[in-house]
């Protein structure tokens, strides 16, 4: 895992109903400006686009992929919709994660009607993705970019390397007496400037104390979207590992 990861890069799914280009054109937001260049931000701040056409599954994989239940207007949005506004841009911190989400609200503001996330698959309609942006805090940017998985046995996360962190893997009879600790977690990395490794020792404000037991690599490929070039987390209680010792 010592190996420079490769870059991280966001990519986005908007759809929309717009009749043409030039509709998206006109109803930017001032001083936003569309063009064959990409999407440029009233700070200068330039993200690429790639429009794609509709497709007979991507309204269902949208409305089951949602965080929230969208309006019905989203949802019969989805269902019409003309085109995908495809957003790609840099990740790999929280201010990059802020940077693409503003982007993406500007596609919205435009007419866009929801965002989908091919780095965790995870959906939200535009009034919900709009009010993220809105407060823009690290806990409104890791609830919009990462899911949480419940398996049988354990539980993990998708969507950590958008913040530059691997994902965190937790046995589900570790979350219970803790309440919400996977969410405290990854909150608590989403903000940290430096990776997560073995051997770290997590302390977090809510009093849990949890310790990276071992850091596996991502079982996603190369290439996606998905894949954590970081890896993987098992965390344990602290207590536990003390008690090996």
């Amino acid at each position: 895992m010592s190996d420079a990861p490769a870059p991280i890069e966001i990519a986005f799914r908007i759809p929309g109903t717009w009749a043409h280009p030039g509709e998206l054109v006109q109803r930017m937001p001032p001083g936003c400006r569309l063009s064959p260049e990409g999407l440029t931000l009233p700070d200068g701040v330039r993200v690429d686009i790639a429009p794609m056409p509709p497709d007979s599954q991507f309204a269902a994989i949208f409305k089951g992929s949602c965080r929230r239940p969208p309006s019905a207007e989203e949802l019969d949005q989805v269902n019409r919709y003309t085109v995908n506004i495809g957003l790609l841009g840099p990740g790999g911190s929280a201010e990059a994660a802020r940077t693409m989400m503003r982007a993406a609200a500007v596609i919205l503001q435009a007419g866009g009607t929801g965002v989908f996330i091919d780095n965790s698959g995870l959906a939200h309609g535009a009034g919900d993705w709009l009010a993220y942006d809105e407060d823009g805090s690290i806990d409104a940017l890791s609830f919009a970019y990462v899911t949480i998985v419940q398996g049988e046995t354990e539980a993990w996360t998708m969507g950590m390397h958008i913040f530059g962190q691997p994902e965190i893997r937790m046995r589900r009879t570790d979350l219970e007496p803790f309440g919400d600790v996977i969410i405290n977690v990854l909150r608590y990395m989403c903000g940290c400037e430096r990776p997560i490794e073995k051997g770290h020792v997590l302390m977090l404000e809510e009093g849990q104390v949890l310790h990276v037991a071992s850091q596996t690599a991502c079982e996603f490929p190369s290439g996606s979207p998905m894949h954590n070039p970081f890896g993987s987390l098992q965390l344990l209680p602290a207590k536990e590992i003390a008690d090996r010792n």
